[in-house]
């Protein structure tokens, strides 16, 4: 049972953040007072559409892009799922093929959609191999693309291990080919620099709570000269890309967070760097078998993946959530899927491993107190479930 003055420990910041109160204020007016439609011709209206206008500039600024390559969405899904399909779709249709790339390790939002794209629309698609960290290789992707491929995969930053991906090496050969190179930068933004010129990719995709904006509200770089289709009909929204009225005061919230972000990035890396190193390095000395995921040193500034052998993380989950500490077995997509990470599978360890992998994120507001805290939890839980287990 939880004490009164039991401490409470957010380490799941991958899966969303807090909305930073800055971000709240630049919001509420387009709640309450400015509330016209940004389609209407009235003075509401025009209020309203400018505002979405000045956040396609901020987001624009901070991807160095045009502000007309900015697509405003629901988010993350919805951007994987517009990229893809509408990629694909105007590629096929100008007779480049159909044969798409990516990766096992990808978000489910991309995994699926390509799939779903195999199954019924008669694509074909190739996964390539990882490495032990979670990572492609330069040579995995030459070999995977075909003279028929027509679009590429890969994302940023791995939201499950944190592992980056070498993707400007990739995009520069798949611009060579032809091939349209999309980028799901969801875990990235906010911690990683997202100029499209210098990551050389035609598609890139973010969502707002990852970095302290409001969730529902996500943004789509589409290079010019992409036709991209629209995945949904019904008006001529974000000039024929997406239908639906705009949601003025998420995308001025979203806006103000990139904005916020890039402007405090340097400080907030560094210390995201020292939480997430605390944390690693505490949780490897107090539990024994311990290993740590995903790449050591390309990884995200503040993520910590681990692979606890002989735990079920959604067992470990649960003991830790008693004890005030909010983690991850991986992505917050599936957690409680008793199923192995497919994550960890594709990297090579054993279905067993693959049960016990924990992700531990940390944010702003991350304390080393925290940490000592959050590790004294963990390592606890790790030896009680063993135990357990071994009594079982």
């Amino acid at each position: 049972m939880r004490g009164k003055s039991q401490r409470k420990v957010y380490l799941d910041h991958s899966a969303s953040t807090p909305v930073d109160e800055r971000v709240l204020d630049a919001m509420m007016p387009w709640f309450t007072r400015n509330y016209g439609n940004a389609s209407s011709l009235h003075g509401p209206g025009r209020r309203a559409a400018q505002a979405i206008e000045d956040a396609r500039e901020t987001v624009a600024r901070t991807l160095g892009c045009q502000p007309n390559e900015i697509v405003f969405n629901s988010g993350g899904t919805e951007g994987d799922n517009h990229a893809i399909r509408g990629g694909a779709r105007t590629m096929r249709q100008a007779g480049q093929g159909a044969h798409l790339v990516s990766s096992p390790v990808e978000h489910s939002a991309v995994g699926e959609t390509l799939a779903q794209l195999a199954d019924l629309q008669g694509f074909t698609h190739t996964l390539m191999p990882v490495d032990r960290y979670g990572r492609v290789s330069a040579e995995a992707f030459r070999a995977a693309c075909r003279d028929d491929t027509v679009l590429a995969s890969v994302m940023l930053a791995n939201n499950e291990v944190g592992s980056l991906q070498p993707v400007a090496e990739l995009a520069r050969f798949a611009r060579e080919r032809g091939i349209l190179f999309h980028t799901d930068a969801v875990q990235a933004a906010g911690q990683l620099s997202l100029n499209v010129a210098d990551l050389g990719v035609d598609l890139l995709g973010i969502s707002g709570h990852k970095f302290y904006g409001p969730k529902g509200v996500g943004a789509l770089y589409c290079r010019n000269g992409i036709a991209l289709a629209s995945n949904q009909t019904g008006g001529s929204h974000e000039e024929g890309r997406r239908a639906g009225t705009h949601n003025t005061p998420l995308i001025v919230g979203l806006a103000r967070a990139l904005e916020l972000a890039g402007q405090e990035r340097e400080q907030n890396v560094a210390h995201f760097r020292r939480m997430r190193d605390q944390l690693i390095d505490q949780v490897l000395l107090r539990v024994p078998d311990a290993e740590l995921s995903g790449h050591p040193v390309e990884r995200l500034p503040g993520h910590a993946s681990l692979v606890l052998d002989g735990v079920d993380s959604s067992a470990l989950l649960m003991h830790l959530d008693i004890n005030g500490v909010a983690a991850s077995g991986g992505s917050a997509c599936k957690t409680g899927n008793p199923e192995p990470s497919a994550v960890l599978l594709a990297m090579g360890y054993s279905k067993r491993q693959a049960m016990g992998g924990l992700r531990l994120t940390v944010g702003h507001s991350t304390s080393e107190k925290d940490i000592d805290y959050a590790v004294d939890v963990i390592a606890n839980s790790v030896e009680k479930l063993r135990r357990l287990a071994v009594v079982a």
